[in-house]
């Protein structure tokens, strides 16, 4: 039979920790916790908000603004803090409804082939517009803003996370203890439930990992051109879109946006490479 849910577990938790220690496992990390504390606290550190005008519009870098003023004399770090923190309430609440969502969907072809059929075809559908084109649908629907972005990350990973649930699926369907299981009368749903889906977690939550960088990138396309956090509420991607159009007046505006943009996804990227590499490869 398949491996009992208090010893899954305990592996489980053993095998992300050693991911947690590798050198690229280490630096994604301290990074993304460095991110997260600085996203957390931003109430704490700026204390003043994010829409705080001054006369000092499109100043350099100095000691008061280390990352320069904007076009209404806005501290640009404080905005970007702050865009960063926007980004994650984001995530937090996109990337895992997509898991959920696109994991159920997948999974829906163990209990009837011809409900799987109709929601492979509805995930194919999707999969065929990019992310940045499938969110302009969203938006045009919903109007832009943070619940739009949501749902277009949410959707557009659907077919993302069904599809690693259903190969999930048709490689564990022939193990012993799935066989074993029904032979001995073992309902379809228990199956699925107690046996199939524990041990096929792994690859769905390392996909979460990879597709949170995708998510930040659909976000940050999405508001540049404008149809994503909309003003005075500020994101990283929102950010560049104000800050290409004063490029020449003040280049470091787009600087710390997109320093942080990357760091992000980068934290996630190496954080992906290292559990790939422990947690499936191994």
């Amino acid at each position: 039979m398949g491996r009992r849910p208090g010893l899954l577990r305990n592996a489980t938790v053993r095998r992300y920790l050693v991911a947690f220690r590798t050198p690229r496992g280490v630096a994604g990390a301290v990074i993304l916790a460095v991110l997260v504390l600085t996203a957390a606290l931003a109430p704490v550190i700026f204390p003043h908000g994010y829409d705080q005008q001054s006369a000092d519009s499109l100043q350099g870098a100095s000691g008061a603004h280390p990352f320069g003023t904007d076009e209404l004399g806005r501290d640009l770090l404080v905005r970007t803090v702050y865009g960063l923190r926007t980004d994650f309430s984001i995530i937090l609440v996109a990337v895992p409804l997509s898991m959920i969502a696109g994991t159920a969907l997948g999974l829906v072809g163990a209990l009837s082939r011809v409900a799987g059929a109709v929601v492979q075809r509805i995930l194919d559908i999707i999969l065929g517009f990019p992310g940045v084109v499938l969110g302009v649908c969203v938006v045009l629907i919903m109007g832009p803003g943070w619940a739009a972005l949501v749902v277009s990350i949410a959707v557009g990973g659907l077919p993302f996370f069904g599809r690693q649930a259903r190969a999930a699926l048709l490689e564990q369907s022939g193990r012993e203890y799935v066989v074993a299981a029904r032979t001995l009368g073992v309902s379809k749903s228990a199956v699925l439930w107690r046996h199939i889906l524990p041990n096929a977690v792994d690859p769905i939550l390392v996909g979460g990992a990879i597709f949170v960088v995708v998510a930040v990138f659909i976000e940050a396309g999405l508001s540049i051109i404008g149809l994503g956090i909309q003003p005075p509420a500020p994101s990283l991607g929102s950010l560049l879109n104000v800050g290409i159009r004063f490029v020449e007046q003040s280049p470091l505006y787009i600087l710390g946006p997109s320093i942080v943009l990357i760091l992000l996804s980068m934290s996630f990227s190496l954080l992906a490479d290292a559990l790939n590499e422990t947690v499936i490869r191994k």
